[in-house]
């Protein structure tokens, strides 16, 4: 397609064109000038109206958490239809992914293990949000794991399958990509840092048996096996600069197979707001403020300095006449009041929350005093002081007549300073019996330090 024929919805596609599992992706430029994509929907696959209406309320739901401050997504400018097709807009290229740079290309450098450890952590952490906020990725592999002009790491696709497929949100199958993404790394950025390779393992391990924020937390804690300066996105910024100049030589003068653009005139946007007696599903739970995992101070410093979000631009309609303007009116106000209430929540929940990630301060175990006896369940507590921010607490309990653990996590609230836990110990049979339980945190450790406490009770019947 020639680089210079119509638009699409404000959107001209240009050099470079890709293929994806849904569809077909082609680089654009917005009406401002600004990079973005455009992904050409197989019209197989949403050809039912119920397709389009789940994958409105997975785009919506995108929005949102952008409003709400998170970065971690390329974000969608629009979702348009025409002639039985639909297209999905960026406000930023959705290229190049992991995939891309994973195949040694001549004069481009592969990102080291430092550059795979950045992608881990960012990648772990936007997942955490979503999960956060009852949503999923759904799809995650190399191929949508797309590197910014800035180095940071971005999920493409968001939603996208499961709306598709009809599938509901599932975290699971989130950790267990997330999990392949990390061994892949190991095998291929990391190849030639044994260590951190078997860092990116090990967090792997973590992930499929202990969550993602434990893993996250394993490769941030790792960081004497990484290269020097990885906490900065210098080795992706270079890799990205060399990689789109060899993609620029090696397409420069060759056709471009884009699909087929319609018509601008038929164009329309499915992101309108629906009109009185209208209705649309959105069966999407946004949680903001505790409950959210707290980045780390490690993941605090790596994010530091990224742009914030800006509004992506929305697509153009054709003039449609007074009634399709006051509609537009009437869209943009209800556009404009919902922001304000999405600001106005995040601020006041800003206001009565700690922006101090959370610490362990202390930790007491408590045991009954009194001789426990036939039949009794023994109640013992542990009492964890906080500076009061919150966060998850990750720790373990161990008897002392058995081997194995009790790991468990918890999700801390804002404002508390102390968090109570419980371990309900069972005693059967007759005699005499004195049992300890230990209580171990095993994150956020204060300082890197061990922190533990252990109470005995006695047992008669």
């Amino acid at each position: 397609m020639n680089a210079d024929r119509r638009g699409l919805a404000g959107f001209r596609l240009t050099h470079r064109t890709w293929t994806g599992e849904l569809g077909t992706w082609s680089s654009a430029v917005a009406a401002d000038g600004r990079p973005g994509s455009a992904l050409s929907l197989d019209p197989r696959l949403v050809a039912d109206p119920a397709v389009r209406d789940r994958l409105v309320a997975a785009v919506v739901a995108d929005r949102r958490l952008a409003q709400g401050g998170l970065t971690g997504l390329v974000p969608v400018a629009d979702l348009v239809a025409a002639e039985g097709e639909v297209w999905l807009l960026t406000a930023e290229p959705a290229s190049p992914a992991v995939t891309d740079l994973l195949t040694e290309t001549s004069g481009v450098p592969r990102p080291d293990a430092g550059a795979a450890a950045t992608v881990l952590v960012e990648t772990a952490q936007t997942l955490l949000a979503l999960h956060a906020a009852g949503l999923a990725h759904g799809a995650l592999h190399p191929g949508n794991v797309v590197i910014a002009a800035d180095g940071s790491a971005l999920l493409a696709e968001r939603g996208l399958a499961d709306a598709i497929y009809g599938r509901p949100p599932s975290p699971e199958r989130d950790v267990a990509a997330w999990a392949s993404l990390a061994r892949g790394l190991a095998a291929n950025w990391a190849a030639p840092s044994p260590r951190a390779a078997e860092l990116f393992e090990r967090a792997a391990a973590t992930a499929s048996t202990h969550g993602l924020a434990p893993a996250r937390d394993a490769v941030l804690a790792g960081r004497d096996l990484l290269p020097p300066g990885f906490t900065t996105h210098d080795r992706l910024v270079e890799t990205l600069h060399r990689w789109s100049a060899h993609d620029a030589r090696t397409r420069g003068g060759q056709p471009v197979a884009a699909p087929a653009v319609p018509d601008e005139g038929d164009i329309v946007t499915l992101l309108r707001t629906p009109r009185t007696g209208e209705s649309r599903t959105e069966d999407v739970v946004m949680r903001f403020g505790p409950g959210v995992p707290v980045e780390t101070t490690a993941a605090q410093l790596w994010r530091a300095g990224r742009e914030q979000p800006t509004e992506p631009p929305s697509g153009k309609l054709r003039v449609l006449g007074a009634p399709a303007r006051r509609r537009r009116r009437r869209a943009a106000l209800s556009s404009v009041a919902l922001a304000l209430m999405l600001v106005a929540a995040l601020a006041a929940w800003l206001l009565r929350s700690s922006t101090v990630p959370l610490e362990v301060t202390g930790l007491e175990v408590v045991a009954p005093k009194k001789t426990q006896g036939c039949g009794a369940t023994v109640k013992i507590k542990g009492l964890l002081t906080t500076n009061g921010s919150a966060g998850e607490i990750r720790y373990e309990w161990k008897r002392s007549d058995r081997k194995e653990t009790i790991e468990q996590t918890d999700t801390v609230a804002s404002g508390k300073t102390s968090h109570e836990v419980i371990l309900q110990w069972v005693v059967k049979g007759e005699g005499s019996f004195k049992g300890t339980a230990t209580l171990r945190l095993l994150s956020p450790l204060p300082g890197g330090k061990k922190l533990q406490d252990k109470a005995a009770f006695t047992f008669r019947c």
